[in-house]
């Protein structure tokens, strides 16, 4: 695969300094191939630390335009009026108008007060920014916010071969039954490979490492049982490590594919059905939950709320506002939340 802009300069940058060392991380190879990134793992770790050090460059612009003496964000902030002293100096111009300073732009232009000037009002003075903030500020951003990017981008191998994981477990059950139609029609191994292989968009990721297979034995010359054993060192999941590794030795000892290929089917779509279950019984529950939730409690909460608005006094108070929040922001947000839980849930079962 072709290596794109940002990945040429990060690689002629640190790509030879940083090649022994990334070559010698066997966890982040295995994580590359596993998540079939199709880069070099120098190609990577050299990516990744120049989207950091990118990261630190607009943390660093960032934190320049907040704290930028006169023109930066905290500057601007402390040159704006406490809202507090604002009567106490409209006050002041009114009893000390001939002591008013026109020089000094100090006044308000409000539905309130009107238009007034009270420059020169002893009382005058600005906000503050905490200085808390101030040290919190360039903490977060310059010290912890670099280790987080760089943690997340070295991390996108592993956060590939999780997805690829998870892919090949949803699609392996369908494969399997597919190898033991085709083993029963008598297809030889290396067929139904490439079968799988060419059938990219039915059985997904279990495609790309039937295509390995077939690349290894076909074009590369290694023999069926040693592209096997090359597969299970870099299958993304635990299942399809397991179904390679049963077919490899079913091969040595010299056993009967067809009759794996049926119980490996069988096994995996016992492990689906559980899987589908478990996911139809969460929906069923978040279901009945919804009805409670989501349904029952608003009609409930309106009529409370409606009857402490009217007759709210000594006991419980509620003005329109909080009223209007409650129907208009929190209820929505409840059906929101319910919505998105069954679309991340449903998300995975996509296919």
């Amino acid at each position: 695969m072709e290596l794109n802009a940002w990945q040429k300069i990060g690689h002629r940058l640190l790509g030879g300094i940083l090649k022994k060392r990334a070559r010698e991380n066997k966890e982040l190879t295995k994580d590359i191939e596993r998540g079939n990134l199709s880069v070099m793992p120098e190609v990577f770790m050299a990516t990744s630390i120049l989207s950091t050090v990118a990261t630190i460059g607009i943390l660093v612009g960032l934190n320049f335009l907040v704290f930028m003496p006169e023109i930066g964000g905290i500057a601007l902030y402390e040159n704006i009026q406490d809202p507090e002293a604002i009567p106490l100096c409209v006050d002041w111009a009114y009893w000390h108008s001939d002591e008013i300073d026109y020089n000094l732009n100090w006044g308000v232009n409000s539905e309130d007060f009107g238009e007034v000037q009270y420059g020169g009002c002893p009382y005058y003075n600005t906000k503050t920014f905490p200085a808390a903030f101030k040290i919190i500020i360039p903490v977060l951003t310059l010290g912890l916010a670099p280790l987080i990017a760089y943690r997340t981008f070295m991390g996108g191998a592993k956060r590939a071969a999780v997805l690829r994981s998870k892919d090949i477990e949803k699609y392996l059950p369908y494969a399997a039954s597919y190898t033991a139609a085709m083993s029963a029609a008598n297809a030889t191994p290396q067929k139904i490979f490439r079968s799988l292989a060419k059938n990219e968009e039915i059985y997904g990721e279990i495609s790309h490492d039937s295509a390995q297979i077939y690349r290894d034995t076909n074009l590369l010359g290694f023999d069926l049982v040693t592209a096997i054993k090359m597969s299970v060192g870099r299958a993304a999941s635990p299942w399809l490590t397991e179904f390679f590794q049963g077919m490899e030795g079913t091969l040595t000892a010299g056993g009967n594919l067809k009759i794996y290929f049926l119980n490996r089917a069988e096994h995996y779509m016992r492990e689906n059905r559980t899987r589908l279950h478990v996911f139809l019984e969460t929906l069923a529950m978040l279901a009945e939950s919804y009805v409670v939730v989501a349904v029952a409690m608003p009609l409930f909460l309106l009529v409370m709320l409606v009857i402490m608005f009217w007759v709210s006094g000594s006991g419980s108070t509620m003005d329109e506002s909080t009223l209007y929040f409650i129907v208009l922001g929190f209820l929505p947000m409840i059906h929101i939340a319910y919505g998105y839980l069954v679309w991340a849930m449903s998300a995975d079962q996509n296919m």
